[in-house]
């Protein structure tokens, strides 16, 4: 892609990009291909699932805090739902 080009155009009009109604379709029809109960993923749950994905694999809470654009470390925290259990299981895993 380059310049402002839209991942997902939109087919039927001339507007440059999908509405967030065609995208939540999208993504219902994919869970749906994939043989997946379609009510319980949503746009919004891939978005959250794949940053908790990064944060579990690389315990990187900056990282995950960029991606979903949040300013605000807490905020990232509490989308995550990071517990205290989570930061003491880090430390543990890391030797000095």
């Amino acid at each position: 892609m380059v310049g402002p080009e839209f991942l997902w155009p939109d087919r039927f009009h001339e507007r440059l990009h999908i509405s967030t109604r065609q995208y939540a379709r999208v993504v219902r029809d994919w869970v749906t291909s994939i043989g997946l109960e379609a009510t319980a993923y949503g746009t919004h749950s891939m978005r959250r699932t794949k940053v908790t994905q990064i944060y579990k694999k690389t315990g990187n809470l900056r990282a995950v805090q960029l991606l979903p654009g949040h300013t605000k470390m807490d905020s990232t925290v509490r989308y995550l739902g990071v517990e205290l259990e989570d930061a003491s299981a880090i430390s543990e895993a890391i030797e000095v």
